[in-house]
C-alpha cells in the first residue's frame, strides 16, 4: 500500500479506535502498534520472522583504564556466544529469533565451533581513540559492508524484523564519544559506568571521553563517516551499516541500548530517513543513550534498568511488539461487538 504519512496515521487511528476496547485503553501497546503499522505501511503488521546479528570487536581505548574488564573478556564471551548460551542467545532462542555472531575486529581470532559464527575481521581491534583514529576510512568501509551484508542476507532470507547487538569491552567509551560529537553534548551528560567500572575508573572514562572528543573537534571534520572512523568501534560501524541496509530494504529495526543507539545515530547522521524504520527497544541505564534517542525522536518501549548490551534489551521488547501485532491482526471490532449484541 502507498499512503501519505497523514492518511496512513488516520487509517491506523481509525482501526485502533474501532477495535473491541475503549479508545486508548491498551496504552503504550497502541503506540507500538502505530509504529509497526507506520514502518511497514500496513494495517496488518508482522513481527516474524525476525533475526539477531551480534557484532563483536575490541577497543584500543581500554588501555586508558576505562573499563571494569580487560579486552580478553570480549573473546571469551564470543566463544560462549557461539553456543547460544549468553543472555542474547538464550533470549533469542526463547523468542524464536534467528541468531548469529560476527567477528569484525577481535584482538585474536576465535575458532569457529558453530554455524552461528562468522569471522569477517579485517583489523584486529581499534586504535586508542584518546591519541589516534580508531580506524582508517578503508577499515570503516569494510566494517560497514560487513554489517550491510548481514542485513541483506537476513532480509533475503525473509526476515521482516532485524535486531542488531554488540560485544566489545570498552565500547561504551567509544559510543559515548560518538554521541558527544554527533549531538554536541558534554561528556558529563553522556558518560556512565558501562559494565560496572568503579569511581576511579569512571573518572578515567570521563577524561578519556573528553580528551577524545577534543582531539577530533580540533580536526574540524564534517562527515559522520570520518567522525565514526576517528571515534567508533568496528562493531559499532558494522551495526550502522546493518541498520542502513535493513532500512533500505524496508525491515523493521528494533534498536538496543547505548552502543546500538550510537550506531543508529551514525546511520541517522548519514541518512535521516533510516529513523523512520526504527523502534527503540529499551531505555538503558547509560545516560548517553537518551541523549541520542532524543536527537532521533525515538522513545523506548521498555525501561527494565538494563545495561548489558548484546541486543538483550531490544529482544526483551519483542513480546510487546508481538502483542501489538496480534492486536492489529486478530482483535474483534466494535462493529462486530454490536452485531453480536443485536
Amino acid at each position: 500500500m502507498n499512503f501519505t504519512e497523514h492518511s496512513m496515521d488516520d487509517l491506523i487511528a481509525q482501526k485502533l479506535d474501532g477495535l473491541c476496547k475503549p479508545s486508548g485503553s491498551l496504552g503504550e501497546i497502541e503506540v507500538v502498534a502505530t509504529l509497526l503499522c507506520r514502518i511497514q505501511e500496513t494495517l496488518s503488521p508482522t513481527t516474524k520472522p525476525r533475526h539477531v546479528s551480534i557484532f563483536a570487536a575490541d577497543h584500543g581505548v581500554t588501555c586508558e583504564g576505562v573499563s571494569a574488564w580487560p579486552s580478553e573478556v570480549t573473546r571469551s564471551v564470543v566463544k560462549v556466544m557461539q553456543s547460544g548460551r549468553t543472555a542474547s542467545g538464550v533470549f533469542a532462542q526463547s523468542l524464536d529469533c534467528g541468531y548469529e555472531v560476527v567477528d569484525v575486529g577481535l584482538l585474536a581470532p576465535v575458532i569457529r565451533t558453530s554455524a552461528a559464527f562468522l569471522d569477517a575481521a579485517s583489523r584486529r581491534g581499534t586504535g586508542n581513540i584518546v591519541r589516534e583514529p580508531a580506524m582508517s576510512m578503508s577499515e570503516f568501509e569494510h566494517a560497514w559492508s560487513v554489517g550491510s551484508n548481514r542485513a541483506r542476507i537476513a532480509c533475503e532470507a525473509g526476515n521482516t524484523l532485524l535486531i542488531g547487538g554488540e560485544m566489545g569491552i570498552g565500547n561504551t567509551t567509544a559510543a559515548s564519544c560518538l554521541i558527544g560529537m554527533l549531538v554536541n553534548a558534554e561528556s558529563e551528560t553522556i558518560v556512565g559506568r558501562g559494565a560496572g567500572v568503579g569511581d576511579e575508573g569512571l573518572e578515567r572514562k570521563f577524561t578519556a571521553v573528553r580528551s577524545s572528543i577534543e582531539r577530533v573537534r580540533a580536526l574540524n571534520l564534517t562527515s559522520p563517516q570520518q567522525i565514526a572512523a576517528q571515534l567508533g568501534g568496528l562493531e559499532i560501524v558494522a551495526l550502522a551499516g546493518f541498520y542502513t541496509e535493513g532500512a533500505s530494504r524496508g525491515a523493521t529495526l528494533l534498536i538496543d541500548g547505548l552502543i546500538a543507539t550510537s550506531a543508529a545515530l551514525i546511520a541517522f547522521a548519514i541518512n535521516p530517513l533510516v529513523v523512520t524504520k526504527m523502534i527503540a527497544g529499551h531505555r538503558s541505564t547509560e545516560p548517553g543513550q537518551m541523549v541520542a534517542l532524543a536527537r532521533m525522536g525515538l522513545n523506548p518501549v521498555l525501561d527494565l534498568k538494563m545495561r548489558l548490551g548484546e541486543a538483550t534489551g531490544a529482544i526483551a521488547a519483542l513480546p510487546i511488539l508481538d502483542l501489538a501485532a496480534a492486536m492489529m491482526n486478530g482483535m474483534a471490532t466494535l462493529s462486530e461487538l454490536q452485531a453480536h449484541h443485536e
